[in-house]
């Protein structure tokens, strides 16, 4: 009787976790694509996906259009495939394509799960492991965005490429554009780890972007003084070296935590700002 008891009740679990493990509904939109190349990043052994928004009408058009490259590809698109929640990148942006006529194309990139945390970082963190942010940002840069211009009607030049991340995406993306100035010309940094190192200071000074560049910092005060009071701290220290006013902002949302949810709230508006004609 105990034994039947007991196989009962792990067939219910089993049952409890299969239904918890049933994936959930997709919620990308048409226009995004899951692309069916896996990308080998070079430097680091390891393949990866990448994931495309094209902006309405591009099937039928032949115009060409500015990039987004942003990191965290799962969490961009789809709830089925987000850690706790997508940006709603898609949704968003097909909003502001009819109200604003603003359109472009995103180029989501897969974070490497358990290797997320040195992919994603440049500068070395005890904590975190042996960085690979450096050979990451090269993959990006030599590997994927030649394959997204010559398969896509991209604006390709700097002033039309951006990048965006949030928490250790927002670091890399800091990263990136200092380290890529004639590749990227706008950067969304999202709740950015400019705790991982105070490395991030020094490259920052020794790599002076080009005047016309544009930074968009963002943080919530949920998140912590840690966060907030960073952030700060580097906004202040960016126009210290002479980066003009006009082309940083950097927002502080009182209510903001460190999740998509907040990070889904603040898009549209950072997307406004950077792509402003």
């Amino acid at each position: 009787m105990k034994f039947r008891k007991s196989i009962n009740l792990i067939l219910m679990l089993l049952l409890c976790v299969a239904a918890a493990a049933q994936e959930k509904k997709s919620t990308a939109l048409a226009n995004v694509t899951v692309l069916e190349k896996t990308f080998e990043i070079p430097d680091l052994n390891r393949s990866r996906k990448v994931r495309v928004y094209l902006p309405p009408g591009y099937e039928n058009g032949r115009g060409k259009y500015p990039v987004l490259y942003m990191h965290d590809a799962q969490n961009l698109f789809d709830d089925a495939t987000s850690f706790v929640g997508e940006w709603g990148v898609d949704e968003n942006l097909n909003e502001l394509s009819e109200s604003t006529g603003l359109d472009l194309i995103v180029v989501g990139i897969d974070n490497g799960q358990e290797n997320r945390n040195t992919e994603l970082t440049p500068w070395e963190n005890e904590r975190l492991g042996k960085p690979e942010g450096e050979a990451y940002m090269r993959f990006v840069v030599e590997v994927v965005k030649p394959y997204i211009d010559s398969r896509y009607r991209t604006k390709a030049g700097r002033k039309h490429t951006a990048v965006m991340g949030s928490s250790l995406g927002g670091l890399i993306s800091h990263y990136a554009i200092y380290t890529y100035p004639r590749v990227f010309g706008k950067a969304g940094i999202f709740s950015p780890s400019y705790w991982v190192s105070e490395e991030v200071y020094a490259y920052t000074k020794n790599n002076p972007l080009p005047k016309d560049s544009r930074l968009y910092l963002l943080v919530g005060q949920k998140e912590g003084p840690m966060m907030y009071e960073q952030m700060d701290k580097m906004y202040a220290f960016i126009k210290e070296q002479g980066h003009p006013a006009v082309n940083i902002s950097a927002k502080t949302n009182p209510e903001g935590a460190h999740n998509e949810k907040f990070w889904r709230s603040e898009f549209m508006e950072a997307i406004k700002w950077l792509f402003e004609k």
